[in-house]
C-alpha cells in the first residue's frame, strides 16, 4: 500500500553497494563522508574517473529499414507515442546535461529523420549555451530531402550507415530498397562540405566481408571516414560469434592490398581506431566493441526514445527520466537520479563479477550455517516437546530470517509464520512456542501503553482520539536521524542484484532514489507527521553476500522544531519495498526485516544511539 501511494505521489518509477561496515555507527560515519565526496564530484563522473561529456539521444524507435543485424524482419513492438519524449522534454534534458558538462550531443534512432520535428529539434539544441556540437546518425534515405534544412538549423556532422556498395546486397541486408538514395545523400553531404562524412559499416561474415577493400577504395577520391564496426549482439538479430569479423582480421585483409595501410593518432575518448592509405583523401576507422573494447575511456551516455537513461549500450540498467519529468521532479532530484546511475556504471561491459572466484567457498559456508539454523528453527517452532521461549540477538534473528521461509514452506499445511511479526516479537521478548502453534492466520498481538512505562503517547488525547502534536513552542535545533532496514532476498536474487541482471533495471540505484523521495513524502504517507523542510536525505545500500541480505541505511537532517526519525524510517522502508518490487518477478521469497532507528540527535529528549 505504501509503495503504491509512493508511485502516485513521487517521481520515481522503474529505475535507483558499498563495502560492508563492521558496526552500525561506523556505517553512519562512512555515509556522511560518501555524501560529502559525491557532492564535490561532478555527477557525470563515475567511480572509475570517467567524465561523460557525450550524450546520445534517441528520437524515435521507428525505422524505415529492417537491417538483419539490428531488427527482426517483422519489426518490433513500438512504444505508444504518448510515452515517447516530446520535443520540449528532449531539449530540457539536453540543457540539464549540458549544464553538467556535456559538450556533444548525437541524435539517433531508430531512424531520427522519420521524426517530423527533427529540424526543429536540431535548431533548439543549437541554441543551448556551451553545447559545442550537434551530430546525427542516419541511414541516409531521407538526406536528399532534409540535409539542407538540417544544415541551416545547425547540424554539425553526420554519420551515415551503409553496409554495402552493391545495390542488390543492400536490399538483402536492409530488406528494403534505397541504396541509390543513400549514395546520393553521401554526395550531397560532401557538396555541403561536411568534413568528413562518416560512413558506418557493420562487417558480417557471409554478408559483406568481401567488400572491406571496396570501402577502403572509396576513401581514395572522397573525403569520407569509413568506420568498420564489429558485428555486435542485439536482441532480435540472432547474434553468434561466427558472424563477427574481428578488427585484426579486417586489418589483414586490407594490408594484403595496401601494405602501407598505417594508423593515425587517436583522441583520448575516440571509439574508432583511425587508419589511412597514404595519399587517399579519406581515412578508415575500426570500432572494436567486441574484440578490443574501449570501456576504459568511455565518455558516453544514452537516452532512449521513451526517456530512459542508459549508462552503457550493453547494459540493461535504465532509469526513467521521462517519468521523473512528468511527475514534476525537481532539477535537484533529476540530477540525483542521473548521478546515481552514472556512479553505478560498470568498469566494462563484458566483465565478470568480483565474487566469481570465491562464490563456491561462500556458498559452502552459508550452507553449513543454514543447516544448523534450519534444524534449530524446526526444533523450536514445529516440535511437540515443551520448549521454553526463545530469545535471540538481532544478528541471530537476521540469520534465521534469511532462510526461514523455506522451513515454513515444508510445514505450510500445519503452520503459518510471518517472519516480520516473528522479528518484532522476538526482539520484544513476547515470543512463545504456543503463539506459533495456533491455527493458521491466528497471529494477533496487541501492544498497549501501561502505567509502568515512563512517558505517554503524545499523539493521543485523553479520550483516545488521534491528534497532531503542537511543536510551535519547541526550540529550533539541528536534528539528525539514521535508520536501517534489511531485505533478505536469497542466493539467486542476490547474484542478480550484484550483477545488475534484473530485467526491471538497476535495483540499488532505484531503491536509493525511492528512499530519498519517500522521506520527502513522509507527512503525506503518515497522517500525524509534520511537514518538515529537510536539509538533507541520504540512503546508502550495502550487500551482505553471506546472508543474502540487502542492508539499507537512511539518514535525514533538518533544522527545525521536531525530529526526523520518521523521515529516516520512511526512507529505508520505501527503499526496502522498492527492492521487493524490483525483485518480485524472480521470486516472492523475500523478507523485509529489522526496520529500526539506529541513532538520533537534537531535541529536548536528548540523543539516542542503538548499541
Amino acid at each position: 500500500m505504501l509503495l503504491r501511494m509512493l508511485k502516485r505521489t513521487t517521481c520515481v518509477s522503474r529505475s535507483l553497494f558499498t563495502d560492508a561496515n563492521n558496526s552500525q555507527i561506523s556505517a553512519v560515519g562512512a555515509l556522511v563522508k560518501e555524501k560529502a565526496s559525491v557532492e564535490e564530484q561532478n555527477i557525470l563522473t563515475d567511480t572509475f574517473g570517467r567524465y561523460h561529456t557525450y550524450l546520445r539521444i534517441s528520437l524515435t524507435e521507428r525505422c524505415n529499414l529492417r537491417c538483419q543485424y539490428c531488427m527482426p524482419e517483422e519489426g518490433v513492438t513500438l512504444t505508444k507515442k504518448e510515452k515517447l519524449l516530446t520535443t520540449d522534454e528532449i531539449v530540457y534534458l539536453a540543457e540539464l546535461f549540458v549544464k553538467q558538462g556535456v559538450r556533444k550531443i548525437r541524435l539517433t534512432g531508430g531512424e531520427p529523420t522519420v521524426r517530423r520535428d527533427i529540424v526543429d529539434i536540431v535548431g533548439a539544441l543549437k541554441k543551448i549555451k556551451d553545447l559545442e556540437s550537434v551530430l546525427m546518425t542516419t541511414n541516409g534515405l531521407m538526406l536528399t530531402r532534409q540535409l539542407v534544412a538540417l544544415q541551416r538549423a545547425g547540424l554539425d556532422g553526420l554519420n551515415i550507415s551503409l553496409d554495402t556498395l552493391q545495390s542488390q546486397r543492400y536490399n538483402q541486408i536492409t530488406r528494403r530498397k534505397g541504396w541509390e538514395r543513400v549514395m546520393a545523400g553521401i554526395d550531397l553531404a560532401l557538396q555541403l562540405e561536411y568534413d568528413p562524412v562518416k560512413i558506418n559499416c557493420v562487417v558480417m561474415r557471409g554478408f559483406n566481408e568481401d567488400e572491406v577493400c571496396s570501402f577502403v577504395e572509396l576513401t581514395k577520391e572522397k573525403n569520407v571516414d569509413v568506420r568498420f564496426i564489429e558485428y555486435m549482439p542485439f536482441s532480435g538479430n540472432k547474434w553468434n560469434d561466427g558472424k563477427m569479423v574481428s578488427f585484426s582480421e579486417m586489418l589483414q585483409i586490407i594490408r594484403k592490398q595496401w601494405p602501407d595501410f598505417e594508423p593515425l593518432p587517436n583522441g583520448p575518448n575516440d571509439t574508432s581506431k583511425a587508419y589511412h592509405v597514404p595519399g587517399f583523401k579519406g581515412r578508415v576507422g575500426f570500432i572494436t566493441s567486441m574484440s578490443e573494447h574501449f570501456c576504459g575511456t568511455c565518455n558516453r551516455l544514452r537516452i532512449t526514445a521513451d526517456g530512459n537513461l542508459k549508462v552503457c549500450l550493453f547494459g540493461n540498467s535504465e532509469i526513467s527520466l521521462r517519468d521523473a519529468i512528468r511527475s514534476k521532479c525537481s532539477e535537484d532530484d533529476l540530477l540525483a537520479m542521473i548521478g546515481a546511475a552514472v556512479r553505478r556504471k560498470k568498469k566494462q561491459h563484458a566483465g565478470g563479477t568480483e565474487l566469481d572466484g570465491c562464490s563456491d567457498v561462500v556458498k559452502a559456508q552459508s550452507r553449513k550455517l543454514l543447516n544448523l539454523q534450519k534444524q534449530d528453527f524446526q526444533k523450536y517452532f514445529f516440535s511437540d516437546t515443551n520448549i521454553p521461549p526463545l530469545f535471540v540477538s538481532d544478528t541471530q534473528m537476521s540469520q534465521l530470517l534469511s532462510h526461514n521461509l523455506s522451513v515454513v514452506t515444508e510445514s505450510r499445511k500445519q503452520f503459518l509464520l510471518l517472519p516480520c511479526t516473528l522479528s518484532i516479537m522476538c526482539n520484544a521478548r513476547l515470543l512463545t512456542r504456543q503463539t506459533h502453534r495456533a491455527q493458521p492466520s491466528v497471529f494477533s498481538c496487541r501492544f498497549c501503553s501501561s502505567g509502568a512505562q515512563s512517558g505517554s503517547l503524545t499523539h493521543v488525547d485523553r479520550t483516545g482520539r488521534a491528534k497532531m502534536v503542537d511543536v510551535g513552542s519547541k526550540a529550533v535545533t539541528e536534528r539528525t536521524a539514521t535508520a536501517q532496514a534489511k531485505v533478505f532476498v536469497g542466493p539467486e536474487l542476490m547474484k542478480l542484484v550484484q550483477e545488475n541482471g534484473l530485467k526491471k533495471g538497476d535495483v540499488l540505484s532505484i531503491a536509493r532514489l525511492a528512499g530519498i523521495v519517500g522521506a520527502k513524502q513522509t507527512s503525506s504517507l503518515i497522517p500525524l507527521c509534520h511537514n518538515i523542510s529537510l536539509s538533507s536525505v541520504a540512503v546508502d545500500i550495502e550487500l551482505d553476500s553471506a546472508l543474502n541480505c540487502v542492508i539499507i541505511t537512511g539518514t535525514a537532517k533538518c533544522r527545525g522544531r521536531t525530529g526526523v526519525e520518521m523521515e529516516a524510517l520512511t526512507a529505508v522502508s520505501v527503499s526496502a519495498l522498492t527492492v521487493y518490487d524490483m525483485c518480485k518477478a524472480v521470486s516472492h521469497d523475500i523478507v523485509i526485516s529489522e526496520i529500526m532507528l539506529l541513532a538520533k540527535s537534537g531535541g529536548t529528549r536528548g540523543d539516542f544511539h542503538r548499541t
